[in-house]
């Protein structure tokens, strides 16, 4: 009797393991995100134009045709794939280049056109598509109750650590100034000894004038924290936008409504923006929503800046991680398991004092 009870938990604990079995590599966040990822949208991403680099979306990617990991400068250090997508994909086909490959929580309806040796996992549906010789895994999440939950989670930390980064950035004194006269703003960096130079100014200076000279000055990481819930973008760059990005974050605690009209150089981190493009981006940027018309260049952050108190870095569904204290960060998959084995033994119970 004893001995059958073991078998069936055992067969439980096993039965688990096979819903368990999707594997994802280790989420970025906080700086490392920032140093990850080409584009973050937290939300929803209705894109017509194309990402150099690596894309995540927290939501639904929509719109016409777009293109993905064109021009990738490095590759992934944590594995992630080209493009990441927690929703649904919808519109017209979304291009993924240089073996990209891509994860997809729900359904994809508009269809990939897969450019390179490929791998693809869809958490539903898949149309329109030629498979070809790719790796093409559709309807994980029928067999693998895990694989959206853990998309789920790698959306919510890396949300939750943008505004975290955001918040934090916006508290760090100012050491440099920004200076504005007629049309133009000259933003003069005086690093510290670790080489961060943090700048504060209104959203209401930047629309005032229409072109910006940023001077690093040898600064590692130049921070320039931005007041105000609506920003308008319409500044040229005296030199061009090159490297800014893998140097300056432009960041935008505040800002709910962010347009950008004109190429735009450096990182940009605007967690709760509804974001609008028109014209290229030069380096990272972190939205909240984005209408994407223009594209994203990479020049992605290398800076060595990591704030004080950094975000818990999560792990995924291959393993635990631990956060910047040592905490150990359980998994889903490896907690959903424990789940069943517990009620496997709770009906054992339940069964043997019926009879």
């Amino acid at each position: 009797m004893i001995r059958s009870k073991f078998l069936v938990a055992s067969a439980l604990v096993a039965g688990a393991a096979v819903f368990s079995t999707t594997a994802f590599a280790k989420v970025q966040v906080g700086t490392d995100a920032l140093r990850e990822w080409n584009l973050v949208v937290l939300g929803d991403l209705t894109s017509s134009s194309e990402v150099e680099g690596r894309t995540f979306v927290g939501g639904n990617l929509s719109g016409n045709s777009s293109n993905y990991n064109i021009m990738p400068d490095d590759t992934s250090p944590s594995g992630q794939p080209g493009l990441i997508v927690v929703g649904n994909v919808t519109g017209g086909h979304k291009n993924l280049n240089n073996g990209s490959g891509a994860i997809v929580g729900g359904n994809v309806e508009s269809g990939f056109n897969l450019n390179g040796q490929q791998t693809v996992q869809v958490g539903g549906s898949l149309s329109n598509t030629n498979i070809n010789d790719n790796t093409v895994n559709s309807g994980l999440a029928m067999s693998d109750p895990a694989f959206l939950q853990n998309l789920q989670q790698d959306a919510s930390l890396i949300e939750s650590s943008m505004l975290n980064l955001s918040h934090d950035l916006q508290t760090l004194s100012p050491n440099s100034t920004a200076t504005f006269a007629g049309n133009r703003g000259v933003f003069n960096a005086a690093p510290d000894a670790d080489g961060l130079a943090v700048f504060s100014i209104d959203a209401a200076d930047l629309a005032a004038i229409g072109e910006i000279d940023f001077q690093l000055n040898g600064a590692e990481t130049a921070i320039v924290n931005v007041t105000g819930s609506s920003v308008v973008l319409n500044d040229n760059f005296l030199g061009g936008t090159q490297e800014l990005g893998e140097n300056v974050i432009w960041n935008f605690p505040e800002a709910e409504s962010l347009d950008f009209t004109t190429a735009f150089g450096g990182s940009v981190l605007a967690p709760k923006a509804k974001a609008t493009t028109a014209n290229y981006i030069e380096g990272s940027a972190v939205f909240g929503s984005l209408t994407q018309n223009g594209e994203m260049h990479v020049g992605t952050y290398k800076g060595g800046y990591t704030p004080p108190r950094d975000p818990e870095t999560p792990g995924s569904s291959g393993g635990s991680s631990t956060s910047s204290g040592g905490t150990p960060v359980p998994e889903p998959g490896l907690l959903g398991l424990f789940g069943i084995a517990l009620a496997g033994l709770f009906f054992l119970r339940r069964r043997r004092r019926t009879a």
